[in-house]
């Protein structure tokens, strides 16, 4: 594949098995870098298709880079996926929310990080796209209705919304507050805990499909990515 993927991450033998993990799944690394000032320059640089930002860096830490990412024009469209270890929920709620894609819980299933890097470099918006199909579901954001399994939605204005945004980007994590702000509407949910009793009443419409709406605990809500 084409995409030009930069790893920011001060571990070599992590970097090692990243490169591995991306080359099995048929993507070529094209860049390293051992610290976050020096893979901040180069994603400037070389702007890359998509980041894999590890958390606990050297001098400026991942929090810190990515933050400068989405700062700068040049680079604040990239896809950023954060590397975390178990003990840092904390911290990947924050890179989320400052603009990260996604995040990968070391130690990673080569599996799964290839499909959240594929899952991000493919990844259609919900403005661009008129239709979006995922399996069991078709959402038409032209005349703003949804089949699940075939069978019309009845969806309020918040709901379709919100359901559009997590169609959009399978396996891409929204925290609470990422989803009050992304979707618009009367009776969008302007608290967290009304996003968490959204996601429940969209569940039980959206039936046998209603589990492919996953909670990520302490992070926020996801599309089960097939």
């Amino acid at each position: 594949m084409s995409h030009r993927i930069l790893i920011i991450e001060d571990e070599r033998d992590i970097r090692e098995l990243i490169r591995l993990a991306l080359e099995s799944g048929g993507f070529k690394v094209c860049y390293e870098a051992d610290d976050g000032e020096r893979g901040l320059e180069m994603a400037r640089t070389v702007q890359p298709d998509l980041i894999l930002l590890d958390i606990m860096l050297p001098g400026m830490d991942g929090l810190s880079v990515c933050r400068a990412l989405k700062a700068d024009e040049r680079t604040a469209g990239i896809p950023v996926v954060m590397l975390s270890a178990l003990g840092e929920e904390a911290d990947v709620v924050s890179g989320l929310e400052i603009g990260a894609s996604d995040y990968v819980t070391k130690p990673f299933s080569r599996r799964i990080l290839v499909a959240r890097v594929r899952a991000q470099l493919r990844a259609p918006t919900a403005e661009t796209s008129v239709e979006i199909r995922i399996p069991g579901l078709v959402i038409n954001t032209e005349t703003h209705s949804a089949l699940a399994s075939g069978v019309p939605l009845d969806l309020t204005a918040g709901e379709f919304a919100t359901l559009t945004l997590l169609a959009s980007h399978p396996g891409r994590v929204y925290t609470r507050s990422q989803i009050i702000n992304s979707i618009k509407g009367d009776d969008y949910p302007v608290t967290e805990r009304s996003v968490d009793v959204q996601m429940v009443n969209l569940r039980k419409k959206l039936g046998d499909l209603g589990p492919c709406i996953e909670t990520v605990r302490g992070v926020g809500y996801r599309m089960k990515q097939e």
